[in-house]
């Protein structure tokens, strides 16, 4: 079975409405075996934030060095999103297994008119996957109310309830009381439920809850969580336990979320042993897209999934923080969502473009309009879809001014595409690879044969809405051209894969045609423009940086005892300082200093230990004329360093420390960000890849997303495939052979390669293989890395030389 077959019968569930109890769910995972009764699980339910509750448990407890499930919906972008194991999305591969496992039992349930709903069964697809992964905890958001959803399926070890107000009335009643009793069914057995619900409905849960915690801001509370402020990205939390207090900072704005992570900092003391800094740091790390995510300041963005009047007021007393002038809003709603409510409820908007997400239960946008009309003063616009509407906003936007994405998360996953979207460029040279490039789309096996003969010219990649597919298809095969459609196309709500393959006049006549279309369309141009640089202004070269004109050659030099290849030779300063000379004197054009070893087994490093190691090497290389990089995880290193004369970061954790992309930017320097699952590398890891290529970019997206956020440009945000670090040989090559792809990030590359163990493939022995090395670093340049990172520099430079020479040999003749 292809993923593509498999996610379309998963697809195709959702005709079946959604349903209270548990029977069914329970049956299907009998079925299975029952995966789910040796799981241990923390269930969060709430009528508001839930999602970010379950991610703040989630992350937390992973910092612990727990391996944990998260299962929450709905998805942003891609349906495997929903359940993440250690923070990586479902793979394909599992998502095909799973389906193959309960096909028959599915389709004889189906003859039987009781076929299971599609949350149902992405429910025991859940559970069965963290099953298989052996997790510690699994995490699990309750789809709707509590006592009759299909997450009760398990016994949770700990539970909460986040808040109640009114929603779902057809389903958990007409009153807070109704649905707070409904909801508290969630409780354990032998732990007391935790909530941050007061009133009427606190006074409905303790009628269920033999036992409750309860978090709020006053002093009758049993845990406060204190709301001390905006504090840049960040807001400032206090929670205050019986016998345990945190201080730390949520990227997660609102004074809501206090309460948020004073419940979830409960739930994680319930169900592991876990210190004041492992809570700190996980709460600090508890990224969430679409609620409230400032993707931009000048002018103000925000994207946030508010979908009920309570949720939005929660919206504007955040958005109150920031300082604008104008608000510009662009809102689509579903149809069962009171509009009117809703629309009372935003922040005094001066000027609102109502539309309607490219979902069925979507409400038209001219009736969003309307009670936007009768609520407001705003001058308000329409426009069918998402992304025409935001194109509207931020058009009218001044810098000085606000625009606010709202509504629902379906609504926000369409305008997010305008930050996380990525146009892949294909390497495609024969039919071989026009074949490879299709079928990664998930295209069907006949559709790859019928194209692939087309693919040998300019191929992308990109992710868009089932429409624009079929628009991008006709207007390209009006051109000449072609684009090969995931076969996930059978539904018109999820979006799906394309490959567009056409020559560069085609595409230039492609996005002319696409400019003032509606569906996002035009913004796509735009896009494709940028992608495949048609009628780009020229760069900006105010700043210039070493791997501006070519390949830079970044030096290492390890201030370390235990480093793979030159552990212990350099620990002192002036040996440090002579190997340094020696390398800018043989051509290196950055110098990389570290002072804490990422290989396999390398004991860590205290912040004050590794100050001490790499301050007096970088102050004593400060007046030399090379850029001076640091390689430390750890934002106070970073920082240590910056003062003392560093350049630029190297992150191998990809910004694991949350303070790392605060002090890039604040001292604004480049930052690389690597792509690394376990840093050091753990070898008894074995990680799975659908597409190690595409997984990588997928992942980096939201790594460079979280520093362009900081404040820094992409120019300034180096990406490094991360070879070596969690990948097999195998994989390391094709991160190698696939570099081109990286493009897509629109940022400089890095590759770190030198002396590693990928090379074992070809014979070579890791840690002395300087011809190999010197080889990688020719196909590197060759394929347009900005940076290579390397031991030996004279041999190294010469390989970059003889690329560049044999892409431009005019340059060494001028």
């Amino acid at each position: 079975m292809e993923f593509h077959e498999a996610a379309n019968f998963l697809f195709e569930l959702r005709r079946f409405a959604p349903r209270a109890g548990t029977d069914a769910t329970q049956d299907l995972l009998s079925s299975l075996g029952d995966p789910h009764e040796g799981l241990r699980c923390v269930q969060i339910a709430g009528s508001n934030g839930k999602g970010s509750t379950a991610r703040m448990v989630e992350r937390t407890l992973r910092e612990a060095g727990l391996d944990v499930g998260l299962y929450t919906s709905p998805h942003l972008d891609d349906v495997r999103e929903r359940i993440r194991i250690n923070g990586r999305k479902l793979s394909e591969a599992a998502l095909v297994e799973f389906v193959e496992s309960v096909r028959t039992y599915v389709t004889e349930q189906g003859a039987a008119n009781d076929s299971p709903t599609f949350f149902e069964t992405m429910t025991a697809l859940a559970l069965w996957e963290f099953d298989r992964q052996d997790v510690d905890v699994a995490v699990l958001e309750v789809g709707i109310g509590g006592r009759y959803d299909a997450t009760s399926v398990v016994d949770p070890e700990a539970s909460a309830v986040t808040s109640v107000t009114l929603e779902h009335t057809h389903i958990l009643g007409d009153t807070v009381e109704e649905i707070a009793h409904d909801k508290a069914h969630v409780a354990p057995e032998d732990t007391p439920l935790v909530t941050g619900t007061t009133g009427d409905a606190l006074a409905a849960v303790r009628e269920v809850a033999d036992d409750v915690v309860t978090v709020g801001e006053g002093d009758d509370a049993d845990v406060t969580a204190t709301y001390g402020g905006r504090e840049g990205l960040e807001g400032a939390v206090s929670v205050d336990g019986p016998d345990w207090r945190v201080d730390t900072h949520l990227p997660l704005l609102g004074a809501h979320q206090a309460q948020n992570a004073g419940i979830a900092a409960t739930l994680c003391q319930q169900v592991a042993d876990i210190s004041q800094t492992e809570l700190e740091r996980g709460l600090r790390n508890a990224h969430w897209p679409g609620r409230f995510e400032v993707m931009n300041e000048s002018p103000l963005v925000v994207l946030d999934g508010a979908h009920n009047p309570g949720s939005i007021e929660r919206t504007a007393e955040t958005l109150s923080s920031f300082d604008y002038d104008d608000l510009h809003v662009v809102i689509g709603a579903m149809v069962d969502k009171d509009h009117e409510r809703i629309a009372a409820a935003l922040p005094d908007p001066d000027h609102v473009v109502a539309c309607r997400p490219n979902v069925d239960r979507a409400e038209s946008h001219h009736v969003v309009a309307t009670a936007v009309e009768n609520a407001t003063d705003a001058a308000v616009e329409t426009r069918s879809d998402v992304a025409g509407a935001l194109d509207i906003a931020l058009d009218a936007a001044e810098s000085g001014d606000a625009v606010l994405v709202v509504g629902s998360l379906y609504a926000v996953r369409e305008a997010r595409t305008n930050w996380s979207r990525s146009l892949v460029p294909k390497q495609v040279d024969s039919l071989a690879e026009a074949r490879e490039a299709i079928e990664s789309a998930h295209v069907t096996a006949a559709g790859t044969q019928r194209m692939r003969g087309k693919g040998v010219h300019r191929v992308l990649r990109t992710r868009v809405q089932p429409r624009q597919a079929q628009y991008l298809k006709e207007e390209l095969l009006s051109l000449g051209g072609e684009c090969a459609i995931s076969g996930l196309s059978s539904q018109d709500e999820e979006s799906l894969d394309v490959v567009t393959m056409a020559t560069m006049a085609q595409y230039r006549r492609l996005a002319g045609k696409l400019d003032g279309q509606p569906y996002g369309l035009a913004s796509f141009a735009d896009e494709l423009r940028s992608a495949l640089s048609i009628q780009q202004p020229e760069p900006d070269t105010s700043t210039t940086y070493p791997w501006d004109d070519g390949t830079a050659v970044m030096g290492i030099c390890n201030i370390t005892p235990d480093s793979f290849h030159d552990g212990g030779e350099y620990n002192a300063v002036e040996d440090a300082v002579a190997r340094a000379e020696q390398m800018v004197e043989a051509g290196a054009d950055i110098l990389d200093i570290g002072g804490e070893s990422t290989r396999p087994g390398a004991e860590p490093v205290p912040v004050e230990e590794e100050i001490d190691r790499v301050v007096p090497v970088i102050e004593a290389l400060s007046e030399l004329d090379v850029a001076i990089s640091v390689d430390t995880r750890k934002a106070p290193v970073a920082r240590a360093a910056l003062d003392a004369g560093a350049d630029i970061l190297n992150d191998v954790s990809g910004l694991e420390d949350p303070e790392m992309r605060l002090v890039a930017a604040e001292y604004d320097v480049p930052v690389v960000v690597m792509h690394s699952i376990e840093t050091p590398v753990d070898p008894d890891s074995d990680i799975h890849y659908d597409d190690v290529v595409q997984d990588c970019i997928d992942q980096l997206t939201e790594r460079v997303l979280l520093a362009e956020k900081a404040g820094l440009n992409r120019d300034q945000i180096i990406v490094d495939p991360g070879t070596g670090f969690g990948k097999s040989p195998t994989e390391d090559f094709e991160l190698l052979d696939r570099l081109p792809e990286f493009e897509a990030l629109g940022c400089p590359i890095l590759v770190g390669h030198s002396h590693k163990s990928l090379f074992g493939l070809v014979g070579q022995e890791a840690g002395d293989c300087l011809e190999a090395t010197i080889a990688g670093t020719t196909l590197a340049a060759e394929r347009g890395a900005d940076i290579v990172r390397v031991h030996d520099v004279p041999e190294n430079v010469a390989a970059v030389r003889v690329a560049e020479a044999a892409r431009d040999p005019q340059k060494f003749t001028d």
